[in-house]
């Protein structure tokens, strides 16, 4: 468990991101907020028949849920909030997770590569106790370059699409791979902090 942000916020409430990703917490970090990390270790198989939009958002509840459970009991379960999420790349209907190894890599950025992909982020808060629950996710259109193979073999050798859904990194090296998003940036880095925004609001957290 660590710490993080420096703003306060109302009421002595707990703030906890059930995610050990760098990402997520150097976003959660630009808005100031205060929170603790302690990464979720909750399953992530789930039914096929279920929808990217049902995906991301089952698995961001099943990542907090699997966090609330485990807090010391010094924690107040109505004064801590969880924040849970799970991103997932969409290509043509097919999900692409992170890669099992490099020729799994080069395979999902075989078929990004001159092609517009979704990715989509779920977002889930709640209260320790579990009686308040919030749940929704982003939609982002990606388009990336089109490459070759080589290019791609040299993107891959930099290590950086090992784990990261869909092979590739915005945030990173990957960004020089895309040619345009429409939506929300942050949402592909994966944690689309405005949504975020609204849904702590109930929960008493103002980051503005």
């Amino acid at each position: 468990m660590s710490q993080s942000g420096s703003a306060p916020y109302e009421q002595g409430i707990k703030l906890i991101l059930a995610s050990s990703s760098p990402r997520r917490q150097e976003l959660l970090k630009g808005m100031g907020l205060n929170f603790e990390i302690i990464s979720s270790d909750a399953d992530e198989t789930v039914e096929e028949s279920l929808s990217p939009r049902e995906i991301v958002e089952t698995l961001a509840v099943r990542k907090a849920e699997a966090v609330s459970v485990s807090l010391p009991v010094s924690y107040a379960p109505d004064r801590t909030v969880v924040i849970g999420s799970d991103t997932i790349v969409v290509l043509g209907g097919e999900v692409l997770g992170k890669p099992r190894d490099e020729r799994d890599a080069l395979r999902m950025l075989s078929a990004l590569q001159g092609q517009t992909h979704e990715v989509f982020s779920g977002v889930a808060c709640l209260s320790a106790d579990r009686r308040n629950v919030s749940v929704s996710h982003r939609r982002t259109k990606v388009t990336m370059k089109a490459m070759d193979e080589q290019r791609i073999l040299r993107y891959i050798g930099t290590g950086e699409p090992s784990d990261k859904a869909g092979a590739y990194a915005i945030q990173g090296i990957g960004a020089t791979l895309i040619e345009g998003i429409e939506g929300d940036y942050f949402n592909v880095v994966g944690l689309p902090v405005s949504l975020l925004s609204e849904m702590l609001e109930p929960f008493g957290i103002r980051v503005i």
